[in-house]
């Protein structure tokens, strides 16, 4: 994981020192927000990535003499077809939809969250449908 970390903060970085650059010249604020949330974006997870890189061992693809047996894992039963996914985003939907429409939009926006957040740990815990 540290090459990748090692990507985004220098993409951090890049977007930082190009946002210091723009909102100092130009003197226009949206631009320069998102720029500086651009930066956020990838110091955030470059930073985390960092955290971890640091307290893992080094992976097969750190290696430079792996080969792709050494990247092999153990690979285990992948989750089948759910609807809390969707179901979890309609609802997140319904929630944003409140900002414009009005408040009554959160009662279903919430329902539906908290139905999909219910149900997909449900389904997490007993397996899916087989």
């Amino acid at each position: 994981m540290r090459v990748e970390a090692k990507i985004l903060i220098a993409l951090g970085l890049f977007f930082g020192l190009m946002c210091a650059v723009y909102w100092t010249w130009s003197l226009e604020n949206a631009g320069g927000v998102m720029m500086f949330f651009g930066m956020g974006l990838c110091l955030l997870p470059g930073s985390y990535y960092y955290w971890w890189s640091r307290r893992m061992g080094p992976r097969a693809e750190d290696d430079p003499n792996a080969t792709q047996e050494a990247g092999a894992g153990y690979i285990d039963a992948f989750p089948g077809s759910s609807i809390f996914p969707f179901t979890l985003g309609m609802g997140a939907f319904f929630i944003v939809l409140a900002l414009v429409f009005g408040s009554w939009m959160l009662v279903p926006g919430l329902g539906l969250v908290i139905w999909a957040a219910l149900g997909g740990i449900a389904e997490g815990r007993r397996g899916g449908s087989r």
